[in-house]
């Protein structure tokens, strides 16, 4: 992921000052939003936000997204019913990640199933503490 902070002016934001400032955004304005489900800590998805959607996440009790591909915001369930309720969000210690934690209602992805990650394990080498 891109380091580049990408600040929106305090100005144009509608997020508190502070927090604003302490964003690190992508090239295009984006943070990475990590979706978890808040009672069993499964991560369901990966999704962007804006400055415009972290405000509309924050004060709706609903997550919102922009999407990168059709570059405009959605709402999780809006279409699909699978609405992710907002129970906490969190930046992460260098400002360029937020982690979400939602009660899931029915599949976070898009294909239907419970998370991104179903049955997309990929083969590694564990390793372990000495």
């Amino acid at each position: 992921m891109s380091e580049q902070p990408a600040p929106a002016p305090a100005s144009e934001t509608p997020l508190p000052a502070d927090l604003a400032r302490s964003l690190k955004r992508d090239g295009a304005g984006l943070v990475a939003a990590i979706v978890q489900q808040y009672d069993t800590n499964e991560v369901l998805m990966l999704g962007w936000m804006d400055d415009e959607a972290l405000h509309r996440t924050l004060t709706s009790g609903r997550v919102t997204f922009y999407s990168r591909s059709r570059q405009e915001y959605w709402r999780k369930g809006d279409t699909s019913g699978h609405v992710q309720w907002v129970k906490s969000l969190a930046l992460d210690c260098d400002g360029d990640a937020l982690l979400v934690r939602v009660d899931q209602v029915g599949a976070a992805c898009h294909t239907g199933t419970r998370t991104c990650f179903d049955g997309r394990d990929l083969d590694a080498v564990v390793g372990q503490a000495d």
